[in-house]
């Protein structure tokens, strides 16, 4: 049995984000058995004795997000039945978190029934980052603990040396996110405003704020189609921008995003194969996960990692 008070295990959506946090906390992964039957159906037997331990579970419900999510909740009802004391749900990307209100007749909201399938199953604790909404926090009855990518990309801007930096929101969800980056960057803020037309078409409208001659970041928690991102570029170059970057926490996209002088992201999915991994810039945020799982281990605050600027 492992010296450590708690175990770290992880699903098969992004292992090696898996292997970094472990290694951030200077554990090794928890041993488990997945397995799919002829049928497609999901096989878990857990191969270490986790009775009366703390154990985390890492899963991103990302790329092929139906099963992923499904091998997530067949494995805490694993460790559930295995007798674990408690089971904390580390979820770098919450999928189905962009449906989660009814804006129009006769749709679900897959984010509260996500929050209610984790919670049946037997999670005692999330951890994720960047939720889409953070009002999705309230669709839970246990703690959530919702980290954020800002650090680890304020740190890599910063060390650009860039002059006159505007941090820009590329729509209106977004303002919250790059409005923080800015105070934590200690940069101007501008707002890109955005109409969408359907899922996979955004038509761009104005930007507001001061861009001429400056160096963007844009900043977003997603990319899927890339349409937002590059529209949001038009604009700010339009706006007369000197150069455009983009920082993106959950990469979605299935293809280099172009018109973008540097492209960040951080590795709460993993990117395809088929995508040119040098045209853009990985940031790993597994020390993030790792230091929040160190605090609640320890019952120290988790929320202190993010404190803002004075």
């Amino acid at each position: 049995m492992s010296e450590t008070p708690f175990m770290l295990f992880s699903g098969t959506s992004h292992p090696s984000l898996s292997g970094e946090i472990a290694k951030s906390l200077g554990i090794g992964l928890g041993k488990a058995q997945i397995e799919c039957f002829p049928d497609g159906e999901i096989g878990v037997q857990i191969l270490e004795n986790v009775r009366g331990r703390d154990v985390f579970v890492v899963q991103s419900i990302a790329r092929n997000p139906n099963f992923y999510l499904m091998e997530l909740l067949i494995l805490i009802d694993a460790l559930k039945r295995a007798s674990a004391r408690s089971i904390v749900a580390v979820i770098p990307y919450f999928g189905y978190a962009r449906q989660d209100r009814k804006d129009k007749g006769r749709v679900p909201i897959t984010a509260k029934l996500v929050a209610n399938l984790l919670e049946t199953a037997g999670v005692s604790r999330l951890i994720t980052m960047d939720l889409h909404s953070e009002q999705i926090q309230g669709f839970f009855d246990i703690p959530v603990d919702n980290l954020y990518a800002r650090t680890v990309f304020a740190e890599k801007i910063g060390k650009l040396g860039l002059k006159n930096l505007v941090v820009c929101a590329p729509d209106v969800g977004s303002a919250k996110l790059a409005r923080v980056m800015a105070t934590e960057l200690e940069a101007p803020f501008a707002i890109v405003d955005k109409q969408r037309v359907n899922a996979k078409e955004v038509e761009t409208f104005a930007l507001i704020g001061d861009v001429q001659g400056k160096d963007v970041i844009l900043v977003d928690d997603i990319c899927s189609t890339g349409g937002t991102l590059q529209g949001a570029s038009q604009a700010a170059k339009k706006a007369g921008a000197s150069r455009v970057f983009a920082a993106v926490t959950h990469p979605l996209f299935h293809q280099v995003i172009e018109g973008f002088d540097r492209f960040f992201v951080a590795n709460t999915v993993p990117l395809p194969q088929e995508i040119d991994h040098s045209q853009v810039e990985i940031l790993s945020v597994a020390e993030v996960f790792g230091k929040a799982i160190q605090r609640i281990v320890n019952n120290e605050s988790v929320s202190s990692l993010f404190r803002p600027k004075a």
